[in-house]
Parts: structure tokens; sequence; C-alpha cells
């Protein structure tokens, strides 16, 4: 009786005990509210546009907690706010300059004025005003595919990307002269509710309390985003759906077990293409100079998109947060989890439902990649045999190497000297090249827009640029953005007139890079724009390059201080100490913008924002923070280089970035920054190539051989044969490197030359699917996933990829291998160096492929036709030879193929005028019958070149056959085929037909019928 007595009384204190730790629990500031990031918020009030396509809520906190700083009590979930101007008409820019999240409450017909002391006003007129009125909403069918929702602090305005940097568009306003077009708001359903427009796939799901919410398919019920699922084994503490602080939010996503796989969220150099695994990766984004062969860390580009890609149905969804704070993206198996520093939630979901029409989704709204002009993909040819002198040479193009052309770089070339050597011994070697770059070594004491009068003096220079220019051959310099704080550096006096800088506290923010102290040009302002143009005008007029190369654009500093000043004594920086910071800096004045209460995972450790890089409190036009537009500063340097580039030379503007953000491909190429000469770095580079593509930049690839350390004649062989493909083919090395020019090793110059001259065939191909990108958004080199998404062995593929829809390259990537196992999906595929021989796999299987030092394994799958062209002096001179196309036929089924021609150098490419021609081949077996056929669009431009196709190869019949007939229309009339010769051959279950002596003009219908025996 006592123990059961006494058991009872332990029972009730337990009970009460378990009480009281739920209340310190839950309690704002009680003894374990630390532990607890957020309580989340409940939905107040619900209205619907009259569109019926959007719906506006407001949201209020459930309980506070002061983890991270205290909670925003009132949340808007709203959608493309229109900001009304006095005259009642509406304007789509976002409130541009306000710092750092927030300004003071606006009324009607008021210029914004900041409450907060610390805050500056807005500069008039580039800030229109706004309506105190304003509804904003809860998300928006913008398209029939995309999903925006929007969650931003209902009493104060707070920091977003500007729409003059990423346009998305413009959208029918919800307010006009002050007055609300939304309907009355109302009282939530009591469990929430659902919602969706007829024509989208994508359905909108909200509970009222706490609130959360998820997307799902309309036409499977399959859930893509799924915010209820809290997060309760986070080492920072449990949350129940969604934190909202002034610098930190937080929200989390559900992944469904086993069936998902997640591509992007860059930029990082990962161990696999797909995240994770059984991984957990914390995945920062924070812009910074850190090489790329630092594997998990954050490098030079913020991309905060991702791929969803679902087995074993093989749909896919996208996913974007608009955000260019600092942040950590969590990600688990089975959860993602965003941590960031600032800003708004900005979320937008693209419904796929394929991974093509996910990532064109999404260039559509952050802009489509920009065109790149012809030389740029890096081909040139010397005087070789010629392409299809025999009917052999095609089967086996290993016995007639042809060269390309290629971008040779190197940090540490001596004087104009040694750059005409490294130009005399590609020549030498049959490997010409297109484009030769030059490193920082070219400067004057490392200052933007100048030479060395030494090593590279001027007239020198000139010479040798001309030299370049008189050969075909094109020339690329590299600048940074720091601009040399020096009163006899004309750059920086201009910078200073035109008070263009960054600054902190009024006055241009002091760092540290190669030049020594610096300045850094703000590209925000408007103002920059005038001076880099003129600036790169000037340079221009003295040395006629055809590209830029900008570099260090994170950006980089040398130094770390939220202020710093030059030295009393001594020269800054001393002799051969370039790298080692000599400003006297001082972190003593540090603001909570430079020490957050949250410290993202930058660097691999939580520190302080500005290591080596801005300032987070200095200041860029308009007041804006760096701290909030840390991300776009590469970004908006490109855009203002491409400018100054296409106003300056009145040509395609060829711009490479080392940091990118949401929407850089629009305006500029990028290279995987400062890998390192090992077999791993080989193999990342393919992974680093393909998450680039889907982040909207195709033109993409990383240093060639390596960039640090020392590279060796087998790694530099099978470097080549893998960055041959590369849509950016470059090769380059640091100062401390040993030189690794593809000539300097017999066994590298005949890899390069098959390889390169392989890519040199398939030149229009490459150009056309640049064209493709710029149409569709669709990248260059592409995951096997992409064209193969319904065979789930293709979606964790990483060490092949796809040129296109079926060229696949399949390297090698280990030292001492002479084998690869590659996958193949179903169909049938042919050897591109060697059309007689094919691999039929009516289920995708692994096959091992020979691989000696000297080969890279490149097969094209039926259902291609590829255009492909000759041999030439140089890429003006291979643009003039003859076209052949490649039809390569099987398992029953069609091929198809494109080709566009222009120029290669107007500014657009495509669009209005008549100056390029697009033409579409569909070839079909019928019967005994093999038919091709094209359609034109604009063809005058391709007639007015008089461009033939002379030779169609066809693969894929069946062995044995022979040509009975031929019979040729153009324009529906036909044409005398007597002269037109017909070579069979046969190998295996495969035969081919080269038809040679066609004069067919590119830009002109035709239809061609091989009757076959």
């Amino acid at each position: 009786m006592m123990m059961a007595t006494m058991g009872g009384g332990w029972s009730r204190y337990l009970v009460l005990l378990l009480q009281l730790v739920v209340l310190l629990y839950s309690a704002p500031g009680g003894v374990w509210g630390q532990y607890v990031l957020g309580h989340g918020y409940a939905v107040r009030s619900i209205s619907t546009s009259p569109d019926g396509k959007s719906i506006a809520a407001k949201l209020c906190l459930i309980n506070a907690s002061d983890k991270y700083g205290p909670d925003i009590q009132n949340l808007d979930l709203n959608v493309c706010p229109r900001f009304v101007l006095n005259n009642g008409s509406t304007s789509t820019r976002p409130i541009y300059g306000f710092t750092p999240n927030h300004l003071g409450k606006a009324a009607v017909g008021d210029v914004l004025r900041i409450k907060d002391k610390n805050l500056l006003s807005l500069r008039a007129p580039l800030f229109p005003t706004v309506s105190k009125n304003v509804k904003r909403n809860l998300f928006r069918y913008e398209t029939p595919t995309r999903l925006r929702v929007k969650i931003t602090d209902s009493d104060r305005p707070r920091w977003e990307v500007p729409q003059e940097i990423i346009p998305r568009g413009t959208q029918k306003p919800f307010i006009h002269g002050g007055r609300r077009l939304l309907g009355s708001s109302t009282a939530p359903p009591p469990e929430g509710g659902k919602f969706s427009v007829p024509d989208s796939d994508l359905v909108f799901t909200y509970t009222t309390n706490p609130f959360y919410f998820f997307i799902t398919r309309r036409s499977s019920t399959e859930t893509l985003f799924d915010t209820r699922t809290g997060t309760n084994n986070d080492p920072d503490g449990s949350v129940a759906g969604l934190v909202f602080k002034d610098q930190f939010l937080s929200i989390s996503t559900s992944l469904p077990a086993g069936s998902s796989s997640i591509y992007g969220l860059g930029e990082h150099t990962l161990r696999s293409f797909r995240l994770g695994g059984n991984d957990y990766l914390t995945l920062t984004m924070w812009n910074e100079d850190i090489g790329s062969s630092a594997v998990g860390l954050n490098l030079y580009g913020t991309h905060p998109f991702y791929v969803d890609l679902r087995a074993p149905s093989g749909k896919a969804h996208g996913v974007l947060l608009l955000n260019s704070n600092g942040m950590d993206v969590i990600y688990r198996p089975s959860q993602i989890t965003y941590k960031i520093d600032g800003g708004i939630l900005d979320f937008y979901f693209f419904a796929g439902d394929s991974p093509a029409a996910v990532v064109q989704q999404y260039t559509e709204l952050i802009g489509r990649p920009a065109p790149m002009p012809y030389w740029s993909f890096g081909t040139d040819l010397t005087s070789l045999l010629p392409f299809f002198l025999t009917f052999w040479n095609l089967f086996i193009l290993t016995e007639h190497v042809c060269t390309s052309g290629f971008h040779q770089c190197r940090y540490g070339y001596k004087n104009v000297e040694d750059l005409e050597g490294v130009v005399d011994g590609y020549a030498k070697a049959g490997i010409p090249l297109e484009v030769m770059w030059t490193d920082i070594d070219y400067m004057d004491q490392f200052r933007d827009f100048t030479v060395d009068p030494v090593n590279f003096p001027l007239n020198k220079m000139k010479s040798f640029t001309d030299r370049l220019h008189q050969n075909g051959q094109k020339y690329v310099l590299i600048v940074d953005p720091g601009i040399n704080v020096h009163q006899d550096y004309k750059s920086y006096v201009r910078g200073l007139e035109a008070d263009i800088y960054i600054k902190r506290n009024g006055q241009p923010y002091l760092a540290q890079v190669w030049p020594g102290p610096v300045n850094f040009p703000d590209f925000m302002n408007p103002a920059s724009l005038p001076y880099w143009q003129r600036e790169i005008q000037e340079f221009h007029d003295i040395i006629p390059f055809d590209g830029l190369w900008i570099d260090m654009n994170e950006v980089s500093n040398f130094c770390s201080g939220t202020s710093c000043k030059l030295p009393a004594n001594g020269p800054c920086p001393r002799p051969g100490q370039q790298t080692q910071c000599c400003l006297i800096c001082d972190n003593s004045n540090m603001t909570i913008y430079d020490n957050p209460p949250y410290k993202i995972n930058a660097g691999g450790s939580r520190r302080p924002l500005g290591e080596r890089t801005l300032s987070a409190s200095t200041e860029h036009y308009g007041n804006v923070l760096e701290y909030n537009a840390h991300g776009l500063y590469g970004l908006t340097e490109a855009r203002a280089t491409k400018m100054a580039l296409a106003n300056v030379t009145q040509k395609r503007p060829f711009v490479l970035s080392r940091s990118t953000f949401v929407g850089s491909g629009v305006h500029t190429a990028h290279w995987t920054g400062d890998n390192s000469a090992s077999w791993d770095d080989l193999a990342f580079s393919i992974s680093g190539m393909l998450n680039f593509g889907l982040f909207g930049v195709p033109m993409v690839g990383s240093d060639i051989c390596g960039f640090n350390g020392q590279t060796n004649e087998e790694l530099c062989n099978r470097w080549i044969q893998l960055g041959a493909f590369y849509p950016f083919s470059r090769n380059h090395a640091t100062i401390t490197s040993r030189r690794q020019e593809l000539y300097l090793w017999e066994t590298v110059t005949e890899s390069a030359k098959k390889a390169l001259g392989l890519r040199y065939k398939l030149l229009p191909y490459y150009y056309t699917l640049m064209y493709q990108a710029h149409l569709t958004g669709s990248p260059i080199a592409r995951p096997l996933f992409y064209s193969f998404a319904d065979d789930i062995n293709t979606h964790g593929i990483d060490k092949q990829f796809l040129i296109g829809k079926g060229l696949m390259v399949s390297p090698i990537l280990r030292q001492g291998q002479s084998s690869v196992d590659a996958y193949f999906p179903a169909g049938t595929w042919f050897d591109m160096f060697d059309l007689n021989t094919s691999l039929s796999v009516p289920s995708g299987r692994t096959i091992t492929l020979d691989a000696p030092l000297e080969k890279i394994n490149v097969h094209v799958r039926a259902g291609s036709v590829l255009p492909m062209q000759e041999v030439a002096a140089t890429t003006a001179e291979a643009r003039k030879t003859p076209f052949t196309l490649l039809v390569a036929l099987g398992n029953g089924e069609g091929a198809e193929g494109e080709l566009f021609l222009d120029d290669g150098e107007q500014v657009e490419m495509g669009g209005a005028g008549n100056g390029w021609t697009f033409m579409q081949f569909h070839a079909v077996m019928q019967g005994n019958a093999v038919k091709l056929s094209s359609q034109v669009q604009n063809g005058d431009y391709a007639l007015g070149q008089k461009l033939p196709i002379e030779t169609v190869v066809v693969v894929g019949l069946k062995p044995r056959s022979q040509s009975k007939e031929l019979i040729l229309t153009v324009n529906g009339n036909p044409v005398d085929v007597s002269k037109v010769k017909v070579a069979m051959e046969g190998k295996g279950d495969n035969g081919v037909a080269v038809i040679n002596g066609l004069c067919v003009l590119v830009g002109q219908n035709f239809e061609l019928t091989m009757q076959m025996a």
C-alpha cells in the first residue's frame, strides 16, 4: 500500500514536472527558450485577387523566440508588389536602396524616409513613392508552369533582389491610384485551404494554425515541396515551421524517401553531381575566393536553385529561392532546410515535368543565356588533310587526326616574346590557337587598363595583337575590379571624380588586391556604366582585344577589416609579398551586419562576414548594404562589361566571369575557377559543368590540365580528351606550376589533335546548341538524365555527359586506366571515331570500352542528325567549307537535327532581321527507302553565303544494303543526281552509306530519297 501510494504521488509530480518543462521550453526567453528557433505563424486573414490567380494573406506570430534576434510579428505573403507613383501610374521597380532589410513606413505620396537613425535617406528621383495600401499576395500563378510564393514583413519593406538587376517580367498591377484591387479580407478556413488555376499542374495547399504550405501536382497528386516537416534534430534548435527574424529566416521542405534526386544549389565542388545519398551537407552560399578544389566549401557563385528528379516516373520540377543574402542550405536525404541572413523568402516553383522543361521555365524567368561569338568555341585548323578525302576517312577518323584551335592562358608569361613563343609552339605542333589569353602579367604594376612598359610595351603588344588578327586569331585580356588607389593613375582619379566606388561611412572602402590598395567600382551605381565603358573604350583604342575576362569579383580582398587604412611607412605591398595584407585594418567597429547573430558556414567556419572580401557594412549606391547585395557583385560587373564591350566593338561581346549569381548567364560565360592538377579535379569538372548548365550558364568549362599544382603527361592527356568537349575549352595554369602547353608532350599533342579535331568537325553542331541555349535555355553539355529521365540508372551518372540530345562523351578519369565502364541508355549508339562500329542496347546497361592513352570514347545515338564541316586554316575559312550531314538511324525511329547560321559575331543571335538562317532536318526509314528532308527559316542569309551540303552519311542501315536509286528535289523541283556517288559499307549489324557529290545549298528546302535493294 505504501509503495503504491508513493508511486501515485510520484506520478503526479512527474506530470507537473513535464508541464513545467514544456512551459519553460516554449516560453520566449525562458530557461530553454534559446534552443527554440521558432514557433511558427498562423493565418489571420486571406483574400483572392479579382482575376482568381493569386491570394493574399496576413500571418501573425504564434509565440516568440529570442534566438538570433526577435521575431517579426506580422508577415505578408505576397507577389510582385507594384508601387504607385504620384500620378497614379505604376512602376515595376522595387524599393532599390534601403538598408539593411527595412525602411520606415511610407504614407501615400510621401518620398520614402528612413526611420532608423543609422540609415540614410533614399536618393530621388530613382525611387518611386509608395502607397501605404499596397496589398501583398500570398502566391500567384505567373504562368501555367510557374508559381511564386513570397513572404515578407507586413510593416516594413525589406531588401529583395532588384528588378533592375534581374528583371522578372511585368505583372498586372494589384493597385491603381492607391485603390486595392484585391477582394476584401476574410477569416481563413479553420483547417486551411487549397488553391489552383485550371491550366496549371501546380496546386497550392495551406494550413491555418500553424501556417504551413505544400505544393502538389494536380496530374499525379505528388507532393513537390512541403513545409509541414518542421526541424526537430537541428543543432541550432527545433523549428515549428516558418522562422522570420530581421537577420535570420528559416524554412524546410521534406523529401520523399528514396525517390528524390536533387541537383544544383551551387556553387560548390562536391564528390557527386547528385546531392547526397546519406550525406548531411551544409551548402553555404556566400561568394568567396576559395579554390574550386576545396570540396564542400562555398565558392565563387550563388545559385539557390535546384532540380528535383523523381523515380521511377522520371518527372522533374525546380525550386528557386531568389535571395542575395548569405545562406546555408542544409541537405539531408529526407529534408532541405534554408537558413538565411536576411532579405525575404521569394520562392519560384517550376512544374517541369521533364528536366528540359524545368530549365526552360527557369531561364524564362531569370533570362536566357547570352549568345557567344563563334570564335569563343575555340576552333581553328591549319592546312591538314581534307575531312572526307576518301570513304575510309569517315569511318576511321583516328587515321587522319585533325587539329582544332584552342584557348591558351597562363599566369606567369614573362613578356611579349614568351607569348609569341607559345603561339609559335602551337603552330609547329599542328595545334594552332584560336584565342590567346594573358593574365595580370601584362599590366603595369597590376593596374587595370595599363601595360607593363618593360615586359609588355605598348608597341610590341599592338604588333602581337595585330599578328593574331592577321592569322584569324583572337586575344582576350584579364581585368580585375579593384582600382589601384594612386593619384597618378587616371582610371582611379576618374572613378573618384565620378563618385562610383563602394563606400563605408561615406568614404571609398579601402581594400587590397594585386596592385596593392584598391577601391572597388560599385556596379549598382548607374554612373559606373559610363565610367567602365570609357575605361574599356580607351584601352581598346590602343590594344584591340576581342574579349574580357573578369576575375576576383566575389569580390576578393587580401585583407579583412571593417575599415582599413594605408600604413604610415614603407611600400604597400612589400616586394615579394603581393598577397599579404599590408593595410592597417580595424575590426573593433563591427556592426550587426559584419557579425550577424546567425553565422553562415562561410569558408567552413562560422565566422564573421567580410573575411577576405568587402566588409558587410559597406554601402552600394542608394545605401544598399553589402550584407544584402554581396552575391550580386559579379553579376553586375558582368552586365556592365557586356554592355560596354558591345558598345565599344559593335560586335557580340565575350565576357568570362569567375563570380556568378542567378541570371549571370544572360551576360557572361564562366569557368569553374582555381582547380588543381589532380585526378579528383578532373572528375569534379564534369559536375561543375553540368550544374552551370542547369543554372542557365551553358558556356562553361574548367582549366584544362589543372590550375594549381604540378600536372603530368598522363593527367594532361586525359584532361584534354575531356576538355575538348567542354563548351568553353581553355588550358590555364598558375605561375608556380610547370609549363603545360599541349605541345610539350608528344602523347598529349596527339590526343589533342584527335579530340579537338572531332570537336572542330562538330562546330556547327556546338554553335547550333548555343542558339538553342539562347532561345530556350537548354544547356550545351547535359547530364544523361536530361535525355533519358525515365531511365533511373541515369539519375546518378556524373562521369559521362551529353553534348546536345544524343552525343555522349565517356572519358577516362582515373590514373592508369585503359578502359572505361560506360553506361549506355537504351538505343543504338555509333562510335564517332569509327562509324562502322555500333552498339545496340535494348535496355540500358554498362559496357566496358577500350580507352588506350590516345583515345576518348564518343558515341552518337540513333535519332540524331549532326551538321559537320571541313578543315580550313581559320574559323573564317572553315565556315566557308562544304557541310556534311551525319544521319544516325536505328531502333525503327527517325532522326532529327538542326543547323543555325549567322556571321558568328553580330550582337544579336537570331531575332529580327535577315542575317541568319535556321534549318531543321528530318530523316526516316520507310520500307527500303531512306528519306531526308529540310525545313528552312530565313534562308536568304545562308543562300547568300553559297554554302553547299556536299555529303550525307547515313548509319544504322541494314547490313549488306545496296543503293538502288537516288532522288533529290530542291524547293520541290527534281535535281540531276547522275554525278552523285553512293558508297555502301557494312560491319556487324550496321550498314553505312556515304552519299557524296551533292550540291544542295544550305538555306534550300530539299528532300533526298535513297531507295535500297
